[in-house]
């Protein structure tokens, strides 16, 4: 059977996170070699070890998405060893702070996730795309939570500045999308929101576990009553990454079980 992505070469920054691994492992089992940058080279190496004993291929590079030199310089090793990159994908974290009400919160906490998502976002994409273009295909794929049109109510869960820098990021899709479009460049943005944890995720971590309580609040916000699963993320990335995604661009796919509404 065909896989997905076969033959296809994929950065996916912030690999390390929940759902960067979780894509990292199912864009290697669809056959994409995967090349996995984060700033922790000891949790970058556990989820290659992971797709390695899968029988998927995956290389780590340690570094930080908001260094613009380092960016480069990586995405120019990848096509210098690889020939090209035929997909790029941001889920580095933003630093978002929630659970407290704007009246209460400060600009610094506020300014935060729009200022870090816009820069790791623009330089990432800025980085693959360069390199698109002059082979005229390629896909940037970007994550949001949804909250820039659909305003979560403060009663169940305070967003702060998380809408802002969502809206600003999608913005930037589009606009990005619209002029590396005639190259054959496709850009596009998953929503997502309360992603459901494996419970060996939360095992030792109280931090962990208290959002992921506060995110059951979430279940009945869904139009389907349930939350959607770091899979389910994977697998629609997958999709539209690959071939059969060729007709969506400038858009966003809705992986929030209904959370949110488009």
């Amino acid at each position: 059977m065909n896989k997905l992505l076969q033959g296809k070469n994929a950065i996916i920054y912030g690999a390390g996170g929940l759902i960067g691994s979780g894509v990292a492992s199912t864009f290697a089992s669809e056959g994409a070699t995967v090349y996995l940058v984060g700033r922790t080279e000891a949790t970058l190496r556990a989820v290659v070890e992971q797709i390695g004993s899968a029988g998927g291929k995956a290389q780590v590079a340690a570094l930080d998405a908001l260094d613009e030199q380092a960016v480069e310089e990586h995405a120019r090793s990848v096509v210098d060893q690889a020939g090209g990159i035929d997909i790029s994908f941001n889920l580095t974290t933003r630093g978002d702070v929630q659970g407290t009400r704007l009246l209460e919160m400060n600009v610094e906490d506020f300014l935060r996730p729009t200022i870090t998502g816009l820069r790791s976002n623009f330089i990432t994409a800025r980085a693959a795309s360069r390199h698109m273009v002059r082979r005229g295909s390629g896909v940037i794929l970007m994550l949001t939570s949804g909250s820039g049109p659909a305003r979560t109510p403060p009663d169940v869960w305070p967003m702060g500045g998380t809408g802002p820098a969502d809206a600003a990021t999608e913005s930037f899709m589009r606009y990005l999308a619209s002029e590396v479009g005639p190259k054959g460049v496709r850009v596009a943005c998953l929503w997502t929101a309360g992603v459901t944890l494996d419970p060996e995720d939360l095992a030792g971590d109280p931090k962990l576990q208290q959002l992921e309580a506060a995110k059951d609040a979430l279940v009945g916000m869904s139009m389907i009553r349930k939350r959607p699963t770091i899979r389910e993320v994977a697998d629609t990335a997958t999709f539209l990454a690959s071939d059969r995604g060729s007709g969506i661009t400038a858009s966003i796919v809705n992986v929030t079980s209904g959370i949110s509404a488009l």
